[in-house]
Formats: structure tokens, sequence, C-alpha cells
């Protein structure tokens, strides 16, 4: 595993990687919005021109065996009605959205060890096979053995996408009840090592960050290569132990967005559903912003609105093609189209030519 010795605050302004990025992170420090949105977005449109690449989300099972302080699906939530999507849940789904066009479906969940290596490794199989192998299959599952990642990947697993949420290590632990940053850098590396586009991302405003651990968060990306980044605003859950605190403006995130296209201008960036809950144009921002990913929610709309990671969140009554419709009219207001390509990222695509 690479050295990461600039995630402590002492070391930070003294590390190779901070100096190798000094300018583009002094620029991201003193200029407006506006100005940092406009070059990011510059930046965005050479390497992408003006597609916004569709993810079709399905969020297959709310159950979770961890206990994070910020999760409103957190093992310790009484209130949250549990689910699990059936294997033919799962597969018409996917059958509907490759009918519509998409070209990516996401299978998110909680760390749930109902769906077994096994279980997961033949849901993935006959996608590929429904698909006839013309989909990309990101998984988002949390932590598991390299052993299981292993088998996803033979199985036909093109993607994963393991968020660290907050690159201070004590901060981390304590969010995630215990749970050390490592063990999430490690399931990184791993999934790197494997061949998959790997994704991660963080949260913007937690509670006792500081604008330093802003900048790790960032730099932390470029450390581990990200193919993919995914990042939103900390939205406070009624249900959850950090109940009542601050909810941050949505300046935060877009700042974060436009600085991570200028360090990784060949990555994958979403516009996150979170800034859309939190704005009712949060997501257009975020493309105007440097982000270039859309993730509309499959997922049948019986169970939307029992995946509530946060409070407010927009679409969970809407089924997947009319959200279709609703984004296509708004990426026209900020001259963006959607596109249903496949759509891998321009730096894994180059890193694949290279190995």
């Amino acid at each position: 595993m690479k050295s990461v010795d600039f995630l402590y605050s002492d070391t930070l302004y003294k590390s190779p990687l901070y100096k190798k990025y000094y300018k583009i992170i002094d620029f991201y420090r003193k200029a407006s919005l506006e100005e940092l949105s406009k070059n990011a977005d510059t930046v965005c449109r050479e390497n992408y021109g003006n597609k916004v690449f569709l993810r079709g989300l399905i969020e297959f099972s709310n159950y979770c065996s961890m206990d994070c302080l910020y999760c409103g699906i957190r093992k310790s939530n009484t209130k949250v009605e549990r689910y699990r999507l059936t294997e033919e849940e799962i597969l018409s789904t996917v059958k509907m959205g490759f009918k519509i066009g998409f070209r990516t479906f996401v299978l998110q969940s909680g760390e749930d060890s109902f769906f077994s290596t096994k279980i997961m490794a033949g849901i993935i199989e006959k996608i590929k096979n429904i698909t006839g192998g013309g989909a990309a299959i990101t998984l988002s599952c949390g932590i598991r053995p390299k052993s299981d990642y292993r088998i996803f990947k033979n199985a036909g697993a093109d993607r994963y996408l393991l968020r660290f949420e907050t690159s201070e290590p004590a901060l981390h632990h304590y969010l995630r009840n215990g749970i050390p940053l490592e063990n999430r850098l490690k399931a990184l590396y791993d999934l790197k090592e494997l061949g998959y586009e790997t994704g991660s991302g963080y949260m913007l405003g937690l509670p006792g960050e500081t604008e330093e651990i802003r900048i790790k968060n960032a730099l932390l990306c470029v450390e581990l290569e990200l193919d993919m980044i995914g990042i939103g605003p900390f939205i406070p859950h009624p249900d959850t132990p950090l109940a009542n605190e601050k909810k941050e403006s949505l300046e935060l995130t877009l700042r974060a967005t436009s600085l991570l296209r200028l360090l990784l201008p060949k990555s994958n960036i979403p516009a996150t559903t979170a800034a859309g809950s939190i704005s009712p144009n949060g997501r257009e921002r975020m493309l105007a912003a440097g982000a270039n990913v859309l993730m509309p929610n499959l997922t049948p709309t019986a169970y939307k609105k029992n995946y509530l990671l946060y409070p407010g969140k927009i679409c969970i009554d809407e089924d997947g093609e009319k959200c279709i419709s609703c984004l296509s009219f708004r990426l026209n207001s900020i001259g963006k189209d959607i596109c249903f390509e496949r759509g891998d990222s321009i730096k894994y695509r180059e890193g694949k030519k290279l190995a």
C-alpha cells in the first residue's frame, strides 16, 4: 500500500503530493466559486465534451451490519423499514433499464451478508447474460475480502465504488464507530490490483471537518489514482447520533467538485443526488462545476423511500423512465447532453492501454 503520511496534519504542507499540486490548490483557495467552476467546466468539456454519462442505480438492500454515525440505514436505526430485492426484482429492473438504453448499472446496498459471494456472483453473471455483455456492472456493497472481489470480477463485475468519506484518520474512526481508515484504503488498493475501474469519494461539511481536511480528501483521491469520485454534502439524519449537527451550504461541494476536476481531469465525477436534495438545481450546478455523470434511481418505487441515507432525498416517488425525461430537460439548460454510453473514464481506458 502506498504511503499516506500526508493524511496527518503535520506533514500535509511538506508532502511531495501537496507541493506537486500547489498551484491548483492555491487557485482553489483564492478563486471565486464562479471562476473556479468556469475553469473546471472548461477542463471537463476538453475531456468529455458535452456528454453526461448515465448510470442506472439499483439500491437492492438497506440491511447493514455497520453503525456509521451519519447514515440513515445504520444497524442501530430501528425506525428503518428493511428490505431486500429478490434476484428476480433485480434482474427485471436491469431488463427495464437496458431496454430504455442504460449501459451501466450500479448495484448498491448496505453491508448485507445475506448476499453471499455465491449469490452476488450469480446475479452478476445473469446481468451479463441479460445484456449480452454490453453493460458495465458497478458494485457498491462495502468492504469484502479480496477473494470476494476477485470472484465478482471473474463473474463480470467491472467497477467498484467504496467511499472513504473523510481522509482524517481520527474523524473516520469516530464517524464509522471504530472502523479505521486503513481498512477502507486496503480494500481500495485490493480493487485496483484486481483491475477494477475503482471509485471512492467523500462527504463535505462533516462535523469536525476543516478546510485542511477537505484538501487532504482531494489529495487522497489523487494518491489513490481514482477512476471515479463521488462526493456530496453531509445532510444530518434525524434518526442518527448526528441529528443536531449543522448542515453546510452547497458551496463546499461545488468548490470540491471543481478542485477534483482540476486535479483529476480524466476521471468520472457524478453530480450526486444529495446535492439535488439540498438545492433544487444542485446537480446542475455540480455539472457546471466539473461533474460529468448522473445516476438516475431505477430501484422499484415501492422500495425507494426506505433507502434514506439522509432526509429529503429527491426522486423517491418517480420511476426511472420519468426521471430521464426530466434530467434531459435540465441538462439542456446548461448546454450538456444525456449520454447512454458505457462511459468508462478516460483515465481507466488510458491505464489499460499502458498495461
